[in-house]
């Protein structure tokens, strides 16, 4: 599983990849540190012109330079990225942002700090999706 991490701060990126350690879950985290970064690489600009689509953002929504809410509407107003599901990874407890975010369908809203199980049970939920969808090419000869 590619999982794009966007968080500014380095001690809860630290807490977030301790967590899918702990899930057990097998995973490549790229962390991005602001939002401008999270778009660049997403549409795989400059020195992300090679990067692998992540099969799932964990978007913090206060970031530097642009901040969650905006990399939120973009990734979910471009048809290329709109499939791409977000998990919410926040301190924010705006029911705005919690009511925003349902709108624009994230898969869940979660607010810091974390519930580990909670956290672990959903990346654990959207996995299986992912194997659902997937599709192996028939053997040779079969």
């Amino acid at each position: 599983m590619e999982i794009l991490l966007v968080e500014d701060s380095l001690t809860h990126a630290r807490l977030t990849i301790g967590m899918l350690k702990k899930g057990r879950i097998r995973h490549r985290v790229t962390l991005v540190r602001d939002g401008e970064e999270a778009m660049r690489f997403v549409l795989r600009e400059e020195q992300f012109s090679r990067a692998p689509r992540p099969d799932l953002i964990l978007l913090d929504l206060e970031l530097p330079k642009l901040d969650g809410r905006q990399v939120l509407d973009r990734l979910k107003t471009d048809y290329d990225l709109q499939n791409i599901p977000v998990v919410i990874l926040t301190s924010s407890q705006a029911h705005e942002d919690q009511v925003r975010s349902e709108m624009l369908q994230v898969e869940a809203y979660l607010t810091k700090p974390i519930d580990v199980d909670h956290f672990i049970a959903i990346i654990q939920q959207l996995k299986r999706f992912w194997h659902e969808d997937l599709i192996l090419p028939a053997a040779e000869g079969h």
